[in-house]
Parts: structure tokens; sequence; C-alpha cells
């Protein structure tokens, strides 16, 4: 490619832009607000329709030129998912064809992220379809949130940035727990661990895990806890949090086994068909969840349930790769706590 060439590719404006899916649009505006503050100019969201025909048809139309701009699509694929899903790769073809720079899909929450491998003769890979799928609309960069699988960032052949929450949770445990020494963080089951100990390693307790052994999806046959959790506050991490079935059960596990109180930190509040009654009903103290997907007026309501905001992350990584600098900054202690001081004063 010539240098003419090149140049036409470049943003023509000084400034990323934003638009917005149905998906979340709270967090949009939030995230836009946290950019207006740190760019010292108002930033909103690009305006545009995204909605559906009699027929459940999906039609977008952008009102702003956008020729030569870097744009940042805000668009979890959460329930509904494949709406959202298509809602996302529609709004990708318009900007594209509307001749945008560059087109970051930002997705707090990425969907079909539990379909990573066969588990099974005869299943699909779900994750790599909607991966190619993505990138196939024109999408030349992903933005996401800790992915359910790391190697789901393998599935595309485009960059793909993947934030952490531990950061922000690991802010939150140390402002609202103050007294550390009797905190213990457990790991829901074998394969979170590794998150698990990242948090841990960030708070510097200690680690427990729930053994589970599952009959069949959505049932859990037998919990075992492997550590002493005696007289500790326990915290269960993990990334998603869908009918609270396990949630629920290794609360009660822990308890049975003299944990004084539980806690769990889940960056996805998925919270399908009765988990918001489970939870409430719980022996659980608190629940902390991620407003990666938007919380209902249920989850809001709910009295052991509080969210976390991610918009000061996201609007800091947007800029971030907006202007060509380091992402990976962000999961650093030192670089996150000045983004959330309002939030987590003296942290």
């Amino acid at each position: 490619m010539n240098a003419a060439a090149r140049d036409t590719d470049m943003p023509t404006n000084s400034e990323p832009k934003l638009i917005a899916g149905n998906a979340n649009k709270p967090l949009a505006d939030a995230i836009a607000r946290r950019m207006s503050m740190h760019r010292g100019l108002t930033v909103k969201p690009v305006e545009a329709r995204v909605e559906r025909f009699n027929d459940a048809e999906i039609f977008v139309e952008v009102y702003e030129n956008v020729r030569g701009e870097d744009m940042f699509i805000l668009q979890p694929t959460s329930n509904p998912a494949n709406d959202n899903l298509m809602e996302l790769l529609i709004m990708t073809d318009a900007l594209r064809r509307s001749s945008a720079a560059r087109i970051t899909a930002v997705i707090p929450y990425f969907g079909y992220a539990r379909q990573d491998r066969r588990t099974k003769a005869r299943t699909p890979i779900s994750a790599k379809l909607v991966a190619n799928l993505i990138a196939q609309a024109g999408v030349e960069r992903v933005l996401t949130m800790d992915l359910h699988a790391a190697q789901i960032q393998g599935f595309f052949d485009l960059p793909v940035d993947n934030l952490y929450a531990s950061p922000i949770f690991a802010l939150d445990i140390l402002h609202h727990f103050k007294k550390m020494d009797d905190v213990m963080i457990v790991s829901p089951d074998v394969g979170g661990v590794a998150r698990a100990r990242e948090l841990a390693q960030r708070i510097g307790a200690p680690l427990s895990i729930v053994d589970k052994r599952r009959e069949k999806a959505g049932e859990v046959a037998e919990m075992t806890v492997i550590g002493d959790v005696k007289g500790k506050r326990c915290i269960i991490v993990d990334d998603i949090c869908d009918t609270a079935g396990t949630l629920c059960k290794a609360a009660d596990v822990l308890m049975e086994a003299g944990a004084t109180e539980v806690h769990s930190y889940i960056t996805h509040g998925v919270l399908s068909g009765p988990a918001v009654e489970r939870i409430t009903k719980s022996v659980m103290k608190k629940l902390v969840i991620t407003d990666s997907i938007q919380p209902t007026e249920a989850v809001k309501g709910a009295k052991n349930i509080r969210i976390v905001p991610t918009a000061p992350l996201f609007a800091q990584a947007i800029l971030n790769i907006w202007g060509g600098t380091s992402v990976s900054s962000l999961f650093d202690n030192d670089t996150l706590s000045p983004i959330y001081e309002g939030l987590y004063p003296g942290s």
C-alpha cells in the first residue's frame, strides 16, 4: 500500500468516537462521561438509531459523518445474545460502508464464550464461529473483559485486548474489608484457580478451592472444600454467575466448613431465571458484580447485590487504544488507583 492510500485510512478527526447498541446504553453513557473528563471536552455517543422492523429484523442508521474516524462500538453480547450479536455485526457493517478508518468492538461481556471447545462429539465451538463473524463483518480490534477462557483471544486473527476485573475487585475488597488477616479467596472450581490466585496475590490473601463434581449442565452433585476456611471471611471469585445454583451451594458448603461469612465477586452478572431470588435467600452476605451486563431492576433492587462500575477502566482503555499507548498498564494497581480515586479514596 502506498503512502497516499495509507493517508486516506487515517482518522480525520483528532478524537475517538463512541457508538452504542441497545445492549447496555447506561454503560456507554458512563464511558462517554469518563472520556469527557479525561479529554477536557464533551464526548457523546454518535447519534444513531438501532431498531427493529415489525418482523424483528434489525435496522441501523448512523446520523453523523464517520468517514475516516476511529470508531468504538460499545455492545456486550448478553441476553438476548443473538439479537445483541446481530446488532453489533450490522452496526459494524454500517460503519464500514460509511468509510470509518478503524472499527473497534468494545464487548464488555463476550457471549458464547462458554462454548470454547468440543466437550462431546458432534458439538460446535460457537465462540470461534462468533469470532469469525465479528472479524468478517469488518471489526479490526476487540476490547473485552474477563473472557471465560483466555484462549478465545487466539480465535481472532486480529488484536484482542482482554481487560481484567481483578484489579477493580482488589481495590473494592481493600476498601470495604479493611482488616485482611481473616480474608480467604475461594475459587468455586478447579478451572478458576488461576483467576482466584491472581486476585489473592493482589490483596495478599490465602487461597482455597471448592471442588465440584457435576453430573450434568446446571446441576452440581457434590462439593468439597480444599483448604481450611474455619474462622475465615471467604470471598468466592469467578467470571460468570448465570443461574447462581453453583454459587449459592458453594456458599452453603463454605459456611458448613466453618467460614464466618461468605461474599462473592463475579465479573459478569448474567443472573438468569431464579438467580436473583436464590441469591437474596442464600447465606451470602454480599454478591458484587460489574456493570458489564446492564443490570435488571430486580438485580438493582436486591439487598445483597452490589454493582461496581467498569466505565473508568473501559474509558481509559479506549483512550489508550486510540492514542497508541499500553492497555496492559491498566492491570497495574498503581495505574488503576487514580482512575478509581473518587470511588476508593486513599487506595
